[in-house]
C-alpha cells in the first residue's frame, strides 16, 4: 500500500514539508522508501479549528561514534548519518524497526531527506486506541538541535501539523507543541554541552515528556520544569535507550496509567531485554512523583 505524507512546519522547530511515496516492508528498512528531495518550510500553523487524534511526537537523535561523548558501537550502528542501520531507528531495537514490527502499531507513512538535518520521519498509528506516534530521526551531529526542538516543544513554544493520507483519508496530525507527549531518544547531549538557556512555557498546556537517555532526571529535569512540561519518566543511570522502553512507557500512558506503574512497564521491558535483574533495571527509571 502506497502512502503520502506531508508536513507543514511552524517557525523555529524544523519540520519536513514533503510528498513522497513509500512503500511499507514488514521490517521497516528505510531502503524501502524512495528519497526524494523535502523542502523545509516556515510556514505559521494554520489557525483553523482543527479536532487532533492522541499523538506522540518521538525526537531521536541518531547515534554517533564520532560526534557524541559515547562509548564506540560497532561502526554500522554508530553512523550519525545513516538511519537505516543505525543502533536508535534502522536496527532490531531501533525506534523505526522494532514499532514497524509490532502487532500493535500499524505503519502509516514514512518520509526520507538525506541532506536534511532530520533525516527521516515515521508515522505509526496504534491499532487498539487510534493513536498516532510521529517519530523524527535527527542526524547525529544534529543532537544539540534535536533536545532543543524537544524542549521548545515541550514549552509549547512551536506547533505544527502533519498531514497524514491514512487508508484513504487525510488526517491533521499536531506536531511539536501541539502532541500530547513528548520524547527523546537517544545519546544524554546535556553531557557534552549546555544549552544558552531554557526554554520558557509558552502555552497553557502541561505537556507530558518521555526523556530515555543516560542520567536524564539529573540532566534534564531543570529544563523540563522551565518548559512547564510533566515529566512521566526519567531514568536516574546509565542505560541503553532502545525502543522496546519506548513501547512500553506508551502501552501505560496510551491506557491511562500513573508514573509508578509506567517506570514499572520500562523496568520489567529493560530487565527483559537487557537481561539483568528486575531490582537493577527498577533502579533506572523514575517516575515523575519519584524522588
Amino acid at each position: 500500500m502506497i502512502h503520502n505524507i506531508k508536513i507543514i512546519a511552524a517557525t523555529g522547530l524544523l519540520l519536513l514539508y514533503c510528498g513522497i511515496s513509500c512503500s511499507k516492508g514488514p521490517q521497516g528498512a528505510s531502503g524501502a522508501d524512495k528519497p526524494e528531495a523535502i523542502a523545509n518550510v516556515t510556514a505559521p500553523q494554520s489557525e483553523r479549528s482543527v479536532s487532533y487524534p492522541k499523538t506522540i511526537h518521538v525526537f531521536v537523535a541518531l547515534c554517533d561514534n564520532v560526534n557524541q561523548g559515547i562509548v564506540p558501537v560497532p561502526a554500522q550502528l554508530g553512523n550519525g548519518e545513516d538511519p537505516a542501520n543505525n543502533l536508535y531507528w534502522g536496527a532490531m531495537y531501533g525506534v523505526k524497526t522494532f514499532f514497524s514490527r509490532s502487532i500493535e502499531w500499524e505503519t502509516v507513512a514514512s518520509a526520507s531527506d538525506k541532506t536534511g538535518i532530520i533525516l527521516e520521519r515515521c508515522v505509526f498509528r496504534h491499532k487498539a486506541t487510534g493513536a498516532y506516534l510521529i517519530a523524527d530521526a535527527y542526524k547525529g551531529t544534529e543532537i544539540k538541535r534535536c533536545i532543543t526542538d524537544l524542549l521548545n516543544s515541550c514549552a509549547g513554544a512551536v506547533k505544527g501539523e502533519a498531514m497524514v493520507q491514512d487508508n484513504g483519508r487525510d488526517i491533521a496530525l499536531p506536531v511539536g507543541g501541539g502532541a500530547q507527549l513528548l520524547a527523546y531518544v537517544g545519546h544524554n547531549g546535556l553531557m557534552d554541552f549546555t544549552l544558552e538557556n531554557y526554554p520558557q512555557k509558552q502555552d497553557g498546556v502541561a505537556h507530558d515528556a518521555v526523556v530515555l537517555c543516560c542520567r536524564s532526571r539529573e540532566y534534564f529535569s531543570n529544563a523540563l520544569v522551565s518548559a512547564g512540561s510533566k515529566p512521566v519518566l526519567l531514568t536516574t543511570g546509565l542505560m541503553a535507550p532502545e525502543a522496546y522502553v519506548l513501547k512500553s512507557v506508551l502501552d501505560g500512558w496510551l491506557a491511562g496509567e500513573g508514573g509508578d506503574k509506567i517506570a514499572g512497564r520500562a523496568a520489567q521491558a529493560y530487565a527483559q531485554y537487557q537481561k539483568c535483574s528486575i531490582t537493577a533495571a527498577e533502579r533506572l527509571f523514575a517516575a515523575a512523583s519519584s524522588e
